[in-house]
């Protein structure tokens, strides 16, 4: 696609094409556990050239009502996806994708991690290391350990491969 407006709309006229994309991506967020309305305005979103809508403009692309934009807006905002912005001069507000939004989504998940295995290991002490129940626990404490660690790798690696490929990312 050669870009999109603010709305999604693509400068070359595929708004057909942007649709099906946008219908498709939201699918697969809903598929994965997200709420299917977020998922529809979260792609819409995504899909949009400026990273940012009115709700007016979310409910016309996705041929919803107002209100269904602000219950998707409001699950967005509470699991730290989207912002609410005002238009300058205006009582208007925005709706905007966070800058770094998978990074700051996985630093987020990095940070339930610690939390869930400390739970667990204080559930294993509980529940007796010695049984099933204590041993089962101690090993899914130690697996969210595990992907602890490894996604701080992973993020200082996404990190230094983000800057490597400097410009392509900036746009």
């Amino acid at each position: 696609m050669t870009g999109m407006t603010t709305t999604g709309a693509s400068k070359d006229g595929n708004e057909e094409g942007v649709s099906r994309f946008v219908e498709r991506f939201a699918a697969e967020l809903t598929e994965a556990g997200m709420q299917r309305m977020a998922s529809r305005v979260f792609a819409a979103l995504l899909a949009s050239e400026g990273a940012s809508m009115t709700s007016a403009e979310l409910a016309e692309q996705l041929r919803i009502s107002p209100a269904a934009v602000s219950g998707a807006i409001r699950y967005l905002s509470q699991v730290g996806m989207v912002s609410r912005e005002r238009d300058p001069g205006t009582r208007r507000e925005r709706y905007v994708l966070h800058n770094e939004l998978w990074y700051e989504t996985f630093t987020r998940r990095d940070q339930v991690l610690v939390r869930w295995e400390k739970v667990l290991r204080e559930g294993s002490e509980l529940l007796g290391p010695k049984t099933a129940a204590g041993a089962r626990t101690a090993e899914t404490a130690e697996f969210f350990a595990f992907l602890q660690r490894e996604m701080l790798g992973i993020m200082d690696r996404w990190a230094a491969y983000k800057e490597a490929r400097g410009a392509e990312f900036s746009s």
